[in-house]
């Protein structure tokens, strides 16, 4: 009996802390929402804001599932519960076996998806937002290099572009002093103009796709213990859900087996 409330609370504490979690990707996801523009960005590809709500959503509906069915032995949110994740388990070793199969298209999409973000820069606040943590963070700038700034709207070196930002590259590619105060949010002005090297002084030329790659490749050991890490819990669920399952079956079976001798002691 202890042992099947072991498995019973372990399983509900696993499913409520993704619960709690998908919770606030959501209010997250529409507090971005909420907080932008009428005329924003609302394609799922290039909306960190509507991403959140689609993830967290989707994790909140199936960890639902998982929470209730193991507090209320429900077998059929529990059957649920499980199937759904046993097939995204599945769903991610595919993934990551195709991805590892087929790596120059996986760099090529992730290509095509960045330099769709750097043209719609402007257009969405939590887009621009994520594109300069991800260029003050990797110290990169652009996909394969600086000049890639040049497909921004407000960006491109050309003399009938009336914007002031024109041939220049945004704030987050400038390389900063230890002991600047003040920062100087018009460092990338007509970069796009100098050669790498006079460039190269105030901002950083290497590409952001060739940055994430080789991080990728030096922390390849975190990343695959954290994705190895995922999918262990993941499959550890499912293997309790199914435990739980098991145990609700037996009971019922013991009930009808019990309503069995009952009646037959009655009837004689």
């Amino acid at each position: 009996m202890r042992g099947y409330r072991a498995i019973k609370y372990t399983l509900f504490f696993c499913c409520y802390i993704f619960w709690v979690a998908s919770a606030v990707l959501i209010a997250v996801g529409i507090y971005a929402k909420i907080a932008k523009e009428k005329d924003a960005v609302d394609t799922l590809t290039a909306d960190p804001a509507l991403l959140l709500i689609v993830i967290g959503s989707l994790m909140f509906t199936i960890t639902f599932f998982g929470c209730f069915g193991a507090l209320r032995n429900g077998a059929a949110l529990l059957k649920l519960f499980s199937g759904i994740l046993l097939a995204i388990f599945l769903l991610q070793i595919a993934a990551g076996v195709l991805g590892f199969l087929y790596s120059d298209m996986v760099l090529q999409r992730t290509e095509l998806l960045m330099r769709k973000a750097i043209v719609r820069y402007r257009e969405d606040l939590d887009l621009e937002n994520l594109i300069d943590f991800i260029q003050k963070k990797f110290q990169c700038c652009g996909v394969h290099d600086y000049t890639d700034w040049g497909h921004n709207l407000y960006f491109q070196c050309e003399e009938s572009n009336p914007s002031l930002e024109a041939c220049g590259v945004p704030f987050s590619c400038c390389k900063r002093n230890k002991n600047e105060t003040v920062f100087n949010t018009m460092c990338g002005y007509e970069t796009q103009s100098m050669e790498e090297t006079e460039a190269a002084q105030d901002v950083f030329i290497i590409g952001c796709l060739d940055k994430i790659a080789r991080w990728g490749k030096k922390n390849l050991l975190l990343v695959g213990g954290i994705t190895v890490g995922l999918l262990c819990l993941e499959l550890c669920m499912v293997c309790l859900a199914s435990v739980q399952l098991c145990r609700i079956r037996r009971s019922l079976q013991k009930k009808k087996l019990l309503s069995l001798r009952n009646s037959w002691r009655q009837q004689r």
